[in-house]
């Protein structure tokens, strides 16, 4: 018995203590919140993340079925805004498991678990009376603590990401535009963002309410400039680790 939790043990140990995974680079604690047995532990179990992030994809896909049906078909790369930001970040741990890690993708993934980790929270909260109306307390609370986990997860990503410029540009811009599209100027019809408490399907057209539009809005956009931040400051504090 002792010899089987020492086994235990052991292995759990050999998960956080980080033999084998990126050394981590001297960040301050705001952008580095986790503790690094945590880092570790996504790192080596990135496998299992990225799994899990790809059942995520696709439950998010059929979620989002009823406004797909709603939306031309033009529009539907920008409609389902959190299963695209759990592929990218199952594509980022993917690639850099496989020794082909693409900073692109890295920033994409960072963005997408940033923005959509917390916007989801923000909107649940704040239309509480309005989600519980129509969904069922246990998917509501596996909403609110699925797309907080992705909040974690994106903090794992500068272990192996330096964030270049070029890679937080292109992030910034697919954010923006799905800021734009979802809230401001809809490519077609009218905005594309996720449906919020209050609007209806009529016809085949999506209804949009204030303040609730707004609302959620403001928060997009404010978590979209907060991504950019954080990703570049990432790269500037690991440049200047690095040239001590």
């Amino acid at each position: 018995m002792s010899s089987g939790s020492e086994s235990v043990t052991g292995r759990i140990a050999t998960l956080v203590d980080g033999d084998g995974l990126p050394t981590p680079d001297s960040l301050p604690r705001w952008l580095a919140p986790l503790p690094r047995p945590v880092e570790n532990l996504g790192l080596s179990l990135a496998w299992a993340v990225v799994a899990t992030n790809l059942v995520g994809t696709a439950f998010g896909f059929w979620y989002y079925r009823f406004q797909f049906a709603a939306e031309p078909l033009v529009i539907w790369p920008l409609v389902p805004d959190s299963p695209v930001a759990t592929l990218f970040v199952a594509l980022s741990l993917a690639l850099w498991k496989l020794g082909r890690s693409n900073e692109t993708v890295n920033a994409l993934a960072f963005f997408g678990c940033w923005k959509l980790g917390l916007w989801t929270p923000f909107v649940l909260l704040a239309f509480a009376d309005g989600f519980l109306a129509t969904t069922p307390l246990p998917m509501y609370a596996f909403l609110l603590g699925s797309h907080l986990m992705m909040v974690v997860e994106a903090f794992v990503i500068h272990r192996y990401s330096d964030f270049p410029v070029g890679a937080v540009a292109v992030a910034a811009a697919w954010y923006g535009l799905n800021d734009l599209v979802d809230y401001f100027l809809p490519l077609v019809g009218t905005p594309h963002h996720t449906l919020l408490p209050g609007q209806r399907i009529v016809d085949g057209t999506i209804t949009h309410v204030s303040p609730s539009h707004e609302l959620a809005a403001a928060g997009a956009v404010v978590l979209t400039l907060t991504a950019t931040f954080l990703t570049l400051a990432t790269r500037v504090k690991k440049l200047e680790v690095r040239s001590r």
